[in-house]
């Protein structure tokens, strides 16, 4: 029977260290990117809501416009607020570390 080889630089009963800082996009992040693709089928719907008369043509262009800067500000916003959660967490991380960790010169590493 061939057991699995273990990673590089680990041995077989150790566990991987889990990574102090959340990668994921922060739920606000998620929130202005699903605005923002909510704006863009908006826009997209206008041809069909002028046809159905439930708007003018002087409305929709005034709709397309505020509805097309909109979709462009939250496509800004979402990475911007993903980066500075990335940011934030790190820095907590790392100031965690230093406080007990290897940085403060408490073990032996």
């Amino acid at each position: 029977m061939s057991h699995p080889i273990p990673p590089a630089g680990t041995t077989p009963g150790s566990r991987q260290p889990t990574p102090d800082v959340d990668d994921g996009p922060p739920t606000r992040s998620k929130i202005a990117g699903g605005l923002a693709v909510l704006a863009c089928g908006a826009c997209c719907a206008l041809p069909l809501l002028i046809m159905a008369g439930v708007i003018t043509g002087a409305g929709a262009a005034i709709l397309k416009q505020t509805l097309l800067a909109l979709a462009a500000g939250l496509v800004v916003a979402a990475p911007a607020m993903w980066w500075l959660q990335r940011r934030r967490s790190a820095r907590r991380a790392a100031a965690a570390g230093s406080a007990g960790g290897c940085g403060g010169g408490a073990c032996g590493c």
